[in-house]
């Protein structure tokens, strides 16, 4: 080969080795480039696609840590303080911070029970008090010398029947628990045996007024316990569960109720039921000065309405009982016999036997307005009869 022709192919072979070089060393970069490219574009589709799905995660990941939080946050709390003890300053005021946030989070809750039950009490104070048959009668704006709460009070000499003091009492009304008196009487003079053993069931849960009872459905009592309850705490279940096992059942029960009325010249009177739960069960001060005087003259009666309290067993456990009426335990009141009586129709009712000044005294209350005014009606009265008063207001 001529010199010429081999220069000439010396510098084609440099230039092609030069390209070469070139494209060899230019095709990474330009892959990496164009996967530079390629990848954002990537990323942006896969986030234009998943969207929704990335979102919703999101806030599930917010909501969790939130309920997380709420659920520990006295246990996050303390985690805080611990991890920074032993860190000076530092570590004090994050578990200061903590102890803060822990009394907030505290303080809100009292806050919130405090006003629900702000709310309850304007629900309850602003509902209208239903009125008893005597104030709808307009009993309670008659007017007596000894202010009395009680719309209708009956006062007498147990012995000479001497009328001491009279107010509406031959007005005819619901007279409540009074009526155990009554249910007291029938199942006394029965001769039942009175260690015959009673089972409380759910025929015997008020469905009247729905009121509590500690004598559960299944408690097996004996008769004489559970007169003793109805009598002195007023138990509704004991006084229902002794007509529904008196002889013949619970309408026989109810039919000597009435009878015993009757006889005893109680014209104004009549019962459907043994508790007083019903406000049919009806009667008149003068009827239940009759029957006070009857019953005061049953020594079991006179024993059971003044017991102060009285302890039974309810399956497992001793159960207390408490007398209903607060003046047995006051050594100022020498009591022969009482009984006690609410439901709404009637408001607050008592009656009872008392030695006062040296007289027998037989006091009828009904329809007190207030928890405890029935109890101060018989207060003044007691006052009154003490302090020489009584024939000079019986005028009036």
């Amino acid at each position: 080969m001529a010199p010429s022709n081999r220069s000439v192919l010396r510098r084609f072979s440099h230039i092609f080795a030069i390209c070469a070089l070139a494209i060899g060393v230019g095709m990474p970069h330009a892959y990496a480039a164009t996967k530079k490219k390629a990848a954002p574009a990537k990323v942006h589709v896969e986030a234009k696609a998943g969207k929704k799905q990335a979102a919703a995660a999101q806030k599930g990941e917010r909501n969790g840590r939130a309920h997380k939080e709420a659920v520990a946050s006295k246990g996050s709390s303390k985690k805080v303080a611990d991890k920074s003890a032993g860190k000076g300053t530092k570590g004090k005021t994050v578990v200061a911070k903590a102890g803060k946030a822990d009394k907030a989070d505290k303080g809100g809750r009292r806050h919130a029970r405090a006003a629900a039950a702000a709310a309850a009490l304007v629900a309850v104070e602003a509902a209208p008090a239903r009125q008893s048959f005597g104030q709808m009668a307009g009993l309670h704006d008659v007017m007596d010398p000894l202010a009395l709460k009680s719309s209708v009070a009956l006062v007498l000499d147990q012995d000479t029947h001497e009328v001491l003091l009279s107010k509406n009492d031959h007005a005819v009304l619901p007279i409540a628990s009074l009526t155990k008196l009554m249910t007291g009487l029938i199942i006394s003079q029965a001769n039942l045996p009175m260690d015959e053993e009673i089972t409380i069931t759910q025929d015997d849960v008020d469905t009247e007024k729905h009121s509590s009872s500690r004598l559960r459905v299944g408690t097996t009592l004996m008769r004489g316990e559970l007169l003793h309850l109805a009598l002195m705490s007023s138990e509704n279940r004991a006084a229902h569960a002794l007509g529904r096992t008196f002889p013949g059942g619970m309408s026989s029960f109810v039919g000597q109720m009435n009878m015993k009325a009757k006889m005893l010249g109680m014209a104004d009177t009549r019962y459907v039921e043994p508790t007083g739960l019903s406000s049919s069960n009806q009667s008149s001060a003068h009827d239940l000065a009759t029957l006070v005087n009857v019953a005061h003259s049953d020594p079991l009666l006179r024993e059971l309405t003044t017991s102060p309290s009285y302890q039974v067993e309810v399956g497992e456990r001793t159960v207390q009982f408490n007398n209903t009426n607060r003046l047995v335990h006051n050594p100022d009141w020498n009591i022969g016999l009482q009984k006690t009586g609410y439901i709404s129709e009637a408001g607050r009712c008592l009656v009872l036997q008392a030695q006062v000044a040296g007289r027998k005294l037989i006091m009828v209350f009904l329809d007190s307005a207030g928890r405890f005014s029935r109890l101060a009606d018989a207060e003044r009265v007691r006052h009154w009869v003490e302090g020489s008063g009584g024939r000079l207001l019986a005028k009036h």
